[in-house]
């Protein structure tokens, strides 16, 4: 289908928001926003985690908060690199495994991440004898938080761009595969939903349920089903990877799509059986603040 007559001057640009990867850079070092994103994500998602376990009923002690943010981080840095190689550009890392490395240049999976993050509780949760889905319960209730920053970084790179539209808050992003039509800022649309609208639904159901706490699963379902079904939803306005071009995942249904399908399956099975798994909160060693 060809393109409708655009006139570009009429929207946003890029270049006019000033904005840059770097924040600013000394050397050889250089501070990015993308870094600061994770780092951000994981120091908010650790102190509010915290605030978590202050309500009765909490599924761990501080100790054992303080030791998962170090197999979160690894988690999500090693989980979303590997997910990235192996759901998004196989061959090219393939080709030039030494890229591999290259952490910079960007490439992460949040498929990947969340992958890694689950076996990450699963071990932890084994090695110090909690529950599983209680634990993920709580750290599904401050995920989106990185989620929100991560977008917010994807649009400050300039990267992940949507699909060419004429809405009227569409932006040129810079470069030939993004310009010089307007497109869709779909790296906002998932910080607002996977971010901000996801939050406030699981914590509404946190703070103001007397039973989602309660019931092992249910809010990491309601984080899977959220997610997956955001998720899906913005992958019609965002531009296919370019490495798809041509492809099924580029012309029936994206690769987000296809890995968003056994999240949102997961997710329903676990709200779903979430009533049947109610359990009597048993205190947590070292956590006074357990009903």
């Amino acid at each position: 289908m060809p393109l409708p007559q655009i006139d570009p001057s009429h929207y946003i640009h890029f270049t006019d928001l000033h904005l840059h990867p770097e924040i600013f850079s000394i050397g050889f070092f250089a501070l990015r926003w993308y870094s600061l994103a994770y780092i951000t994500g994981i120091i908010a998602g650790w102190w509010y985690v915290l605030k978590l376990i202050d309500r009765p009923g909490a599924p761990m002690a501080r100790r054992h908060v303080d030791d998962f943010v170090f197999w979160a981080t690894l988690a999500v840095i090693l989980g979303g690199r590997v997910g990235y190689i192996l759901f998004y550009n196989f061959a090219e890392y393939a080709a030039h495994p030494a890229d591999i490395f290259k952490l910079w240049e960007g490439g992460m999976s949040f498929h990947g991440a969340m992958l890694a993050v689950a076996l990450a509780i699963t071990a932890f949760c084994r090695k110090n004898g909690l529950s599983i889905l209680r634990f993920g319960d709580y750290i599904a209730v401050v995920a989106p938080i990185g989620l929100f920053f991560g977008r917010l970084a994807n649009f400050v790179n300039g990267e992940l761009w949507g699909k060419v539209t004429t809405v009227p808050w569409a932006i040129v992003f810079p470069g030939p595969e993004a310009g010089p039509l307007p497109r869709h800022p779909s790296q906002l649309y998932e910080a607002g939903l996977e971010g901000i609208v996801l939050f406030a639904i699981l914590n509404l159901m946190f703070w103001r349920s007397k039973t989602a706490r309660y019931r092992p699963g249910l809010l990491a379902g309601t984080f899977l089903t959220g997610y997956g079904a955001f998720r899906f939803f913005v992958e019609f306005f965002r531009e296919p990877d370019q490495q798809f071009a041509g492809t099924f995942f580029a012309t029936t249904l994206h690769m987000g799509q296809l890995l968003d399908l056994p999240m949102l399956i997961f997710g329903l099975y676990l709200i779903a059986t979430a009533k049947g798994r109610r359990v009597r909160v048993e205190p947590v060693a070292g956590n006074d603040s357990v009903a």
